[in-house]
């Protein structure tokens, strides 16, 4: 039977005191507190991925690998086109710079031909690999892969603590090569921020 109209829906006389409701207990607050915070916890882990370690493995491959480039092959190339003059020094060869290699018909570096050399240069690489004319000891093909090879060994010595204000550079000449065309390829370097040459020989027992 329903209750009539306006009374309490506990069903007491209209106008007498709401009994009071039982407070839950300290079991069922606690068990209810440790549901709620399992619900809401999330495994950091999943949240966060801490990537400083990769960063810092990353770093160190890249100056690896930026050091390894920088430290072109000084081996000495095996061309009929090359004959290597011979010291009777023998102390250790370098193996930092950029090899430069003067043969009897070609100037190469990083093993890409950057210039013919004439049959008599005598007088230097023809005219227009230079500047401004034969007489130039700018040698311009020369001065674009150096300052290409520069610009990467600027970033290997910045990266690994050393002075970036120059470079050096390997000279594998022939033993016949005319002192106009070696000062040429030495004035070009000079102008292309590397500072120290290193001239590559056969030693007496036959090694660089």
């Amino acid at each position: 039977m329903a209750p009539p109209q306006g009374a309490p829906p506990g069903g007491g006389a209209p106008g007498a005191p709401r009994a009071p409701q039982k407070p839950a207990g300290m079991a069922t607050y606690k068990r209810a507190l440790r549901k709620e915070i399992r619900r809401r916890h999330k495994d950091p882990e999943i949240d966060f991925l801490n990537i400083t370690a990769m960063l810092d493995m990353m770093t160190i491959i890249l100056v690896f690998l930026l050091k390894s480039m920088s430290q072109s092959s000084a081996s000495l190339p095996q061309s009929g086109d090359l004959t290597m003059p011979k010291s009777v020094l023998t102390t250790e060869a370098s193996q930092e710079g950029v090899a430069v290699l003067i043969s009897k018909s070609s100037i190469v570096v990083d093993d890409n031909v950057v210039a013919t050399v004439p049959a008599d240069a005598t007088h230097g690489l023809e005219g227009k690999f230079k500047r401004s004319g034969p007489n130039d000891f700018y040698i311009v093909p020369l001065a674009n892969a150096l300052q290409s090879w520069r610009e990467r060994d600027r970033q290997v010595r910045i990266a690994t603590g050393k002075d970036p204000s120059s470079s050096e550079a390997i000279i594998i000449a022939d033993a016949n090569t005319p002192y106009r065309l070696l000062s040429e390829v030495l004035y070009t370097l000079g102008q292309s921020e590397f500072a120290k040459f290193h001239l590559m020989v056969l030693q007496s027992g036959g090694g660089p």
